[in-house]
């Protein structure tokens, strides 16, 4: 009989948050293995949710701070300080909590005041700002924080990561020589940048950002034509912020000597990508490979029985890095099964099992469109975690299932 699982699932999108699937979950496998020691890491992608993911996953506390909004507003913003010490124990990774940020881990989602929630009903990337982020990321520095994630999913921004910068002591000027905070509209009006007065509480930070994308920062597959869409461009307004990327890049070139244009993610959140790399010297990395250093992974699932993940569809899209694949890469050799639990499986899917994914079950039991089928996801979660949990367990070992 199994007796320890490791729960790694990343969210179902539209139908359940990863917090959530981790709880069906666990229950699913108390009610059937009594005594059963379960691992639980609700996964976040660097967007709204990130925080609160990290801070189940490892304890820790939420930090309030008043920042600018992404229209330069003022707003009650946060961030999460996790324990780097945290031990591994019952349901979650448990760290202390602290007043202070010494030994810990500031985790930063630029969602929290520069998301697109924020400016439902008036987008306008020409005008929005991340100075916010560069604020939470300055707070926590001066905490005495030794790193700093940033997860850059869900952004209302296309300013470069620009904002950040200049809260964090960076200086643009334009041709007359005036010191201004640039944004996507004015982006374009970069002459100069000065490094010199970079907040000395960020010098020696490790920063390390999420990003799980691999845009360059301009051109038909850059920051502007792919994603300012949805924060509010249109056609015109695409080629306005795109010019200011190209400009942005030309004057990083020039003052700083960096090139970050065709970096992959150099596009990610309206460029920050490229932003985070060059002014504050961020390495970007996949999101699922942050959160397995940051819960350190190998020390989690040993002695494990069983590694259960999951994603709302596998298909060869997911080969790409995901967190099914991140999670099985990982664990691959350890001697740990790797069970993926999804939604649909696609084309391209079988391509899993050479990353070392031991086994792929869906959750649809019927043949239903999605709008009738999201419905009945917890119910169909539970359903197949337990048949899983039956098969692996054998006849006869498990208690009854409370009614």
């Amino acid at each position: 009989m199994f007796s320890k699982y490791v729960l790694i699932p990343d969210s179902f999108k539209g139908t359940m948050s990863s917090a959530e699937i981790c709880e069906i979950m666990s229950e699913v496998i108390k009610e059937r293995v009594p005594g059963a020691e379960v691992r639980a890491v609700p996964v976040a992608d660097g967007g709204e949710g990130s925080v609160d993911a990290f801070l189940r996953a490892l304890g820790g506390e939420k930090v309030t701070k008043r920042v600018k909004g992404p229209f330069g507003e003022e707003m009650d913003a946060f961030y999460g300080l996790i324990n780097d010490r945290a031990a591994t124990g019952g349901d979650r990774v448990v760290g202390d909590r602290a007043a202070d940020g010494g030994g810990k881990t500031a985790v930063v989602e630029m969602a929290a005041c520069a998301g697109l929630p924020l400016v439902e009903g008036r987008p306008d990337p020409t005008r929005t700002t991340t100075f916010g982020v560069g604020q939470l990321m300055l707070d926590a520095a001066r905490r005495g924080v030794k790193k700093i994630i940033v997860g850059l999913g869900g952004s209302a921004t296309n300013d470069g990561g620009c904002g950040a910068a200049a809260a964090a002591g960076v200086r643009f000027y334009d041709s007359d020589g005036r010191v201004f905070v640039p944004v996507g509209g004015t982006l374009s009006k970069i002459e100069r940048i000065d490094v010199s007065g970079f907040d000395t509480a960020l010098r020696g930070v490790e920063i390390i950002t999420m990003c799980d994308i691999d845009n360059p920062l301009y051109g038909p597959e850059g920051a502007a034509a792919i994603f300012g869409p949805q924060k509010g461009a249109d056609a015109r307004m695409i080629e306005q912020l795109d010019a200011g990327l190209r400009n942005l890049d030309a004057a990083i070139e020039r003052c700083l000597q960096k090139k970050f244009a065709k970096m992959p993610g150099a596009g990610a959140a309206g460029g920050m990508g490229a932003g985070m790399a060059a002014f504050f010297g961020s390495e970007l990395r996949m999101g699922i490979e942050v959160v397995l250093d940051t819960v350190r992974f190998d020390e989690l699932i040993a002695g494990a029985d069983l590694i259960l993940t999951g994603e709302g569809k596998i298909d060869g899209q997911s080969l790409r890095g995901k967190v099914v694949i991140g999670v099985a890469r990982r664990a691959k050799g350890s001697g740990v099964p790797v069970a993926a639990i999804v939604g649909d499986i696609g084309d391209g899917a079988e391509g899993a099992y050479q990353e070392g994914v031991a086994g792929i079950f869906s959750i649809n039991r019927r043949a239903e469109d999605f709008s009738v089928a999201k419905r009945r996801s917890k119910e169909d979660l539970r359903f197949t975690v337990e048949n899983l949990v039956r098969f692996c367990g054998g006849a006869g070992v498990y208690a009854p299932k409370s009614s």
